[in-house]
């Protein structure tokens, strides 16, 4: 649910740069202790800069948990995130998003009506406990039915642990939305690829044969991030020919294919702490978010830092957060109006929260 939606006037579209900065310093100094504002790493650097705290999912749900008292917090991130936010701090606390527009398409791949279909679907094909894993890039509702359901939530973080979890409680894991991410962990603890399936909400049985659901281990959505999609493995041939001590790191998100192909994987975090970590004069290409690789290239001249893909892979729902919405959305504050705030309704948040503090606790 969102609260007293506004959309951006042409003025602030229409102002220099250099303006609206100093506008957004101005008012961030005047809301002091009553404003939060959290980034998410795939920001621009122009968002990054008004950020108090800066992290990935895993890390900005554990900072929204352990804050009490800031009265608003703008999260500068995609719908998702602020949903989760919301959830795990108080009720006097207001989260919100600056763009109300800024979503995530891979979160829109899965949806809860869909879900609950592959779900009873499944159950009249096998007697396994089924456990459901929701990534956190998804939907309040997913979160929730995960909680129902006695599943969970998991970030490109901690998802080995959350399946490992997941095992010790059933025979089968759901995993959604993002088959990559399902993937590439479930053959990190072993579980062979032929006992893996793909599920496709558009085709009966999610195309898949009786035999196929009872003897799955892992049943995997057809999602997939749209930026990270775009890494191929001729990204990776074409820079080890050009390159001889070139070292890939990419994101889990990645395809299978891809991720094999690398010489490491991880989450945000793991790719910033490595990069952070490597050698100077070490040369690097790296499989995420564009944002996030221009940002290490610019904190560590002393390496060589590439994007493993020519194209700009750019999360065009992030970019949709941009300076003049940060800043119509803090004056609106000092107005004394809250605007694009997200809300999760009780009934959702109830069984959500569920599934969120089970992921925390696991972490």
């Amino acid at each position: 649910m969102n609260l007293n939606v506004q959309f951006i006037p042409d003025q602030y579209l229409d102002m220099e740069e250099q303006d609206v900065f100093q506008k957004i310093r101005t008012l961030k100094h005047q809301l002091g202790d009553k404003l939060l504002i959290l980034g998410h790493h795939y920001q621009m650097d122009s968002i990054i800069q008004f950020t108090d705290l800066r992290g990935d999912s895993l890390a900005l749900s554990r900072q929204a948990a352990q804050n009490k008292i800031t009265e608003y917090i703008i999260f500068c991130g995609v719908h998702f995130m602020a949903e989760s936010a919301d959830m795990l701090t108080e009720s006097h606390q207001k989260v919100i998003l600056p763009d109300i527009d800024a979503g995530c398409s891979m979160a829109d791949m899965a949806s809860l009506e869909n879900v609950e279909i592959a779900w009873n679907t499944i159950l009249e094909h096998t007697t396994d406990k089924i456990i459901p894993i929701t990534y956190i890039n998804s939907s309040a509702l997913l979160k929730a039915f995960c909680g129902q359901h006695d599943g969970t939530v998991c970030t490109s973080t901690n998802a080995q642990k959350i399946v490992q979890w997941a095992f010790s409680q059933g025979q089968k894991v759901l995993f959604f939305p993002d088959q990559h991410l399902g993937r590439n962990t479930a053959y990190k603890l072993g579980i062979p690829l032929d006992q893996m399936i793909i599920w496709d909400p558009k085709q009966p049985l999610g195309g898949n044969t009786p035999d196929q659901i009872r003897n799955a281990r892992v049943i995997l959505w057809y999602g997939y991030c749209s930026v990270h999609q775009m890494f191929r493995v001729e990204h990776i041939d074409r820079l080890r020919s050009q390159y001889t001590d070139i070292n890939i790191v990419v994101h889990p998100e990645c395809s299978f294919d891809v991720v094999q192909k690398s010489d490491l994987n991880g989450s945000t975090d793991f790719i910033i702490r490595t990069i952070r970590e490597s050698e100077k004069g070490s040369t690097w290409a790296i499989g995420t978010e564009i944002n996030l690789v221009n940002r290490l290239k610019n904190e560590y001249p002393d390496r060589t830092i590439l994007s493993l893909s020519p194209f700009q892979c750019l999360c065009s729902t992030m970019f949709r957060i941009r300076p003049p919405y940060l800043l119509h959305t803090m004056e609106k504050l000092l107005e004394g109006e809250v605007i694009n705030q997200i809300i999760v309704p009780d009934n959702i948040a109830h069984w959500a929260k569920i599934s969120l503090e089970r992921m925390l606790s696991l972490s």
